[in-house]
């Protein structure tokens, strides 16, 4: 048998890994997976406790998915969206539409979270320079319509991803500190509908849009936002003439027990960012939606140069397009949205003993989406020191015992597949427990 650890150390290069670390040590090699469990290539078995990245959403090797790229393949791989169309993007655009909030009815594919974020950021910047000023005298923001309006509202501790542009909206210093010198600058807020206020109100004529990412912020620890907070945030954004972008990357397609997290608090974005979930895990896709209002700001004469200039290879890929269609199918036909429901209080149940554990001092839920946030001093918040790798030693205690975890520093992530079944989750939950207590020791 090949020696793929060795083969790998040799060629790769493992994206937010310290490679020192990974050559030294012995790694995992994941060969093969079915329903919530990942095999290795010894044969050993791990259930996937985050969704493999927080994309698989009904089980590893669903049949039904499996069936659906073989049926596309048999037909057509791949055909640009440049200048052509194809039945696959045009069915699942029509679909997406019927399944996201009211208003968004207009789908611009790509293939990841990150560029989904990339393509709302210049649709709002080029949007504000297209538009007319409302009124007759042609004032707009100071008088000058709105091509001031070039600035992005975002949050503190924000993640959209790792290009330039979503990496200027994000706010993560351990991520995003050392590229500063290539980003453009943005304006911060916190978990305040008064601070948002305040710099709207200051700062509006120059504010395209405020991004952020619905309910909870995933990357940065699982930090669940005050009951309100999105239904204010649309408030203030219609009223100081703002755009706003909703990531629903990690939060799409039922992770916070709805389809998405908008629903929670009946908010409809100008732009929503889809990826993830998207295809049930299985192809990298991704979709950004918004307005026929902003849509038409792009319509014009072809002189007039108003084209969205914005691209890729991959754009529509019919092969994604039917793993969507079939993903959403299985949404549908299976009842997963309200089959969740009893896990979700399972999981909000069960999480309560966790509290019992001497190095446990935050746990935080949305739906399917958890952090378990490990404390040197729970009293007192001390964290543990950077070079302890606290949150590493779990997920290697978890792997040992059977269950697949990636840590956001020392925050503990459980974000299951919505398939597992109440006893594996029940498994993930005790594994995770012990795991953690045997790193309290």
């Amino acid at each position: 048998m090949k020696n793929y650890q060795q083969i790998d150390k040799q060629y790769l290069w493992h994206p937010f890994t310290q490679m020192q670390d990974w050559l030294k040590n012995e790694q995992l090699v994941i060969a093969e997976g079915k329903g919530s469990y990942l095999y290795d290539t010894k044969r050993n078995k791990y259930l996937d406790g985050v969704s493999s990245l927080w994309v698989t959403v009904h089980g590893h090797r669903k049949k039904e998915l499996n069936q659906a790229i073989k049926k596309q393949l048999d037909k057509l791989a791949h055909s640009t969206l440049l200048g052509l169309a194809n039945v696959p993007s045009i069915e699942l655009a029509k679909e997406l539409v019927k399944i996201t909030p009211k208003d968004l009815n207009k789908v611009f594919y790509s293939d990841n979270g990150s560029t989904a974020v990339e393509i709302a950021l210049k649709i709002a910047f080029q949007y504000w320079q297209q538009i007319r000023s409302p009124s007759p005298s042609g004032r707009g923001a100071r008088g000058e319509g709105f091509k001031k309006k070039t600035k992005f509202l975002t949050l503190i501790n924000a993640y959209h991803g790792d290009t330039v542009g979503s990496v200027s909206v994000g706010g993560i210093d351990l991520f995003h500190k050392i590229y500063r010198p290539l980003l453009f600058s943005s304006f911060k807020v916190g978990f305040d509908l008064k601070e948002v206020e305040k710099v709207m109100k200051k700062h509006h004529h120059k504010i395209a849009a405020m991004i952020v990412e619905p309910l909870i912020q995933g990357a940065a620890g699982m930090l669940t936002q005050p009951k309100g907070f999105l239904k204010g945030v649309r408030k203030l954004c219609t009223k100081y003439n703002i755009l706003l972008i909703c990531d629903e990357v990690a939060t799409g397609f039922g992770r916070t027990g709805k389809m998405f997290a908008c629903e929670h608090e009946k908010v409809s974005p100008d732009i929503l960012c889809l990826a993830k979930g998207i295809t049930g895990g299985y192809l990298p896709l991704a979709a950004t939606l918004t307005t026929n209002k902003i849509y038409q700001a792009f319509l014009g004469k072809h002189e007039d140069k108003k084209t969205f200039f914005h691209g890729h290879t991959y754009t529509g890929n019919p092969l994604g397009c039917a793993a969507a269609l079939a993903n959403l199918e299985i949404f549908r036909k299976e009842k997963t949205i309200q089959k969740l429901q009893a896990k979700i209080k399972f999981l909000t149940q069960q999480l309560k003993q966790f509290n019992n554990l001497t190095i446990v001092g935050d746990i935080r839920q949305c739906g399917f989406m958890v952090g378990i946030e490990l404390f040197k001093n729970k009293t007192t918040k001390e964290p543990f020191p950077y070079k302890d790798r606290v949150g590493h030693q779990v997920i290697l205690e978890a792997r040992k015992r059977g269950v697949v975890l990636r840590p956001l520093g020392d925050v503990i992530v459980l974000m299951p597949p919505l398939s597992i079944s109440h006893k594996e989750l029940e498994k993930l939950l005790r594994i995770t427990y012990e795991s953690i207590a045997a790193v309290s020791i």
